[in-house]
């Protein structure tokens, strides 16, 4: 097993701002305050950065696998600009009713994660703001952690028996993680 340190986010909604829309261009992928640092804080403190996001735009047709790519890529530049880093990003491309294993809440993603980089989730906080995010990091064995930004007011609303940490934004959620809880 690997003894590296991980921390897995979710996109859309934790890093950048989310769109019903979706985020189908560079242009309007947009960093939520804060949340580029708190990666950067994260790398500081010894973690890899691994980001898990559903991407059904691309099996709607919205955007292309070469799109997100760009999309990534600028994601990854304005990190390098505050010392930050993500060492490597799952994505499912596949709509909601594929029936894949890797569309959260099904913890595929996670569980590819695992095995790839060769580590067990049992002791490695996945961060998002949706109900879905919470069933995959629980469903894989991971330690669920809930953010209000994007959909994560919502989700605390709507299921306010949660009994998972949770933070007012990504930063917050690293200062947490940093500071060794």
């Amino acid at each position: 097993m690997s003894s590296s340190k991980y921390i897995l986010l979710d996109r859309d909604g934790v890093i950048n701002h989310d769109s019903d829309d979706f985020i189908k261009s560079p242009d309007e992928w947009l960093p939520i305050a804060g949340s580029l640092e708190a990666i950067a804080l994260l790398n500081q403190h010894g973690y890899q950065v691994v980001v898990m996001t559903n991407q059904s735009g691309i099996g709607r047709g919205h955007y292309s696998d070469a799109t997100l790519t760009e999309i990534h890529l600028k994601m990854a530049r304005l990190l390098e600009a505050v010392g930050g880093k993500i060492s490597h990003i799952y994505y499912c491309p596949h709509l909601p009713d594929a029936g894949c294993q890797c569309r959260k809440p099904k913890p595929g993603m996670l569980e590819q994660f695992s095995k790839d980089a060769d580590v067990c989730l049992t002791n490695i906080y996945f961060i998002g703001d949706s109900l879905r995010d919470l069933q995959a990091a629980i469903s894989a064995g991971a330690k669920p952690i809930l953010v209000k930004t994007g959909n994560g007011a919502a989700t605390l609303a709507d299921n306010p028996d949660l009994n998972i940490p949770t933070f007012e934004n990504l930063y917050d959620a690293s200062q947490f993680i940093a500071s060794g809880q």
